[in-house]
């Protein structure tokens, strides 16, 4: 069992979980734009991140990039239990517009990028564990920590969270480091996910514990 932040956080079994930083959720735009939302804390949330993966870089973590194909020519993938549900409550978004439509700029990533050598996951549904192969790649690579970060705090991140959970993974959820829409609905998830489904942290708390890759991106820098 592992009880502490240094434990659960150690280099070696965790993974930082990047949750769809795409254009079509933080960029002006983009989907979550069009449809409406607030992108005002988004944007300040990005250099916190950028700082965050290039710790986990000098840490040597494993980065995996959640990357959403939605909206497809063919429709291979909206049901229509999804597009009612886009159709009564999202603006437009899916149905008027489409989103994360593969190839477009929509679904490409936004101001941060993997490396050749970092795995992107595709995921068609909130959960970044719904029909994709993103456990196969955590226990392939005996992964017991999941770091969570992204957008929307409330809605994909928690709900991949919640799923990590639920697969007896170590859930460590940044507040600095995932944004919605709103600070009620990102304050009301950081309390549930604390409450019921893992460890609420700041990046600043993480890094902490990689002290060896702080100072090797001091000595870079």
């Amino acid at each position: 069992m592992l009880t502490t932040l240094p434990q659960k956080a150690e280099p070696a079994h965790t993974a930082l979980i990047l949750v769809d930083v795409l254009n079509a959720f933080c960029a002006e735009g983009g989907s979550m734009h069009r449809e409406g939302r607030d992108l005002s804390l988004v944007k300040p949330m990005m250099p916190r991140l950028q700082k965050l993966i290039e710790t986990a870089r000098a840490a040597k973590i494993k980065l995996v990039w959640i990357q959403c194909a939605y909206n497809t020519g063919p429709n291979h993938y909206l049901s229509e239990v999804w597009l009612e549900q886009a159709k009564r409550r999202r603006n437009g978004a899916y149905t008027h517009f489409p989103v994360c439509e593969p190839g477009k700029w929509d679904q490409d990533f936004y101001e941060v990028r993997p490396l050749a050598d970092e795995v992107i996951v595709t995921k068609h549904r909130y959960g970044a564990f719904e029909n994709t192969d993103l456990d196969l790649v955590l226990r392939s690579n005996r992964i017991k920590t999941v770091i969570i970060t992204g957008v929307a705090t409330n809605v994909c991140c928690e709900t991949t969270a919640r799923q990590a959970f639920m697969k007896d993974y170590y859930v460590l959820f940044t507040s600095d480091c995932c944004a919605t829409y709103s600070q009620p609905q990102h304050d009301a998830t950081l309390f549930n996910i604390d409450q019921f489904f893992g460890q609420v942290v700041t990046s600043e708390d993480i890094m902490a514990c990689w002290p060896a890759a702080e100072m090797k991106l001091r000595a870079v820098s």
